[in-house]
């Protein structure tokens, strides 16, 4: 072959190549972080407390396996260090946040959501009461945590209207509600029943339907990320909306939930003489 047919052969190969593949090849390596305190989403890895588990860790490395793309989902320390490696960028991606004006300044978010995340009534088993809207919780006695939101409107209703006061653990709070120091617990229902489930209380305590409220679930990519290309918001944003429809997310959170309880079952059984 002659070098100017080698050269138009070279060419048009690289032509053939789709343009998310050649430019992902910039970025060969994405490290993601969140919450590690939020199962059966996301929590430390009890054999490698570096790394994150859970629904989150493990939809982020099936993404990263279709894009071919390694995706490390990495311990960065509390909630709020972790929102800060991402905020300046030393951390690529935060696997899972709600939707805030601040962290919009900072971060793009990839749609569609992983989850709609829905916030509940949690009360004693078999002590139900009337409830299908805001105002039938008026006159009971509830608890939730300090500094958790369930949107603005739900915020101002309970301010002016209901008795709802606030602990600094939910652990506390479903103690508290089980020893009938209060009517009712408002929490996220699968964070909730991850850590029943470890109090070994979920046989004591059902959830009222419908939630007092339901909030996205989203990746969101740094601004300041190295690897913040439209190939790679794009392809983020197209593998969601795949995934989603295929019910994957689902899938992981049922089955993060059960990995959740085996790990606890499992170290209560070590720490039993």
């Amino acid at each position: 072959m002659g070098r100017y047919a080698w050269f138009t052969s070279l060419l048009l190969g690289f032509a053939l190549v789709p343009n998310w593949l050649m430019a992902a090849g910039k970025c060969e390596r994405l490290v993601a972080t969140g919450n590690p305190e939020y199962p059966p989403y996301l929590w430390r890895d009890p054999k490698n407390p570096k790394q994150l588990v859970g629904a989150n860790a493990d939809l982020l490395k099936h993404i990263g396996k279709e894009l071919g793309v390694t995706i490390d989902v990495i311990y960065t320390g509390p909630w709020s260090r972790a929102q800060d490696e991402v905020r300046t960028g030393r951390v690529d991606l935060l696997a899972g946040a709600f939707l805030t004006s601040a962290r919009l300044d900072t971060m793009d978010y990839i749609h569609p959501a992983i989850y709609e995340t829905p916030s509940v009534v949690w009360i004693r088993q078999g002590e139900t009461f009337p409830y299908s809207a805001w105002d039938d919780l008026r006159g009971h006695s509830g608890r939730t945590l300090v500094n958790n939101s369930f949107g603005q409107a739900f915020d101002t209703f309970a301010q002016e209207n209901l008795q709802l006061e606030t602990v600094p653990s939910l652990n506390q709070a479903f103690q508290m509600l089980l020893l009938e120091r209060s009517d009712y617990v408002i929490y996220e229902q699968y964070p909730g029943l991850a850590l029943a489930r470890k109090m070994n209380i979920a046989d004591q305590l059902e959830v009222l339907s419908p939630p007092v409220s339901s909030e996205g679930l989203f990746l969101t990519l740094s601004h300041d990320s190295a690897c913040n290309e439209p190939w790679l918001r794009g392809q983020l944003a197209k593998k969601m909306t795949e995934l989603s429809a295929a019910g994957l997310p689902q899938t992981l959170l049922q089955s993060n939930l059960e990995r959740w309880e085996q790990e606890n079952a499992q170290t209560a059984s070590e720490s039993t003489p």
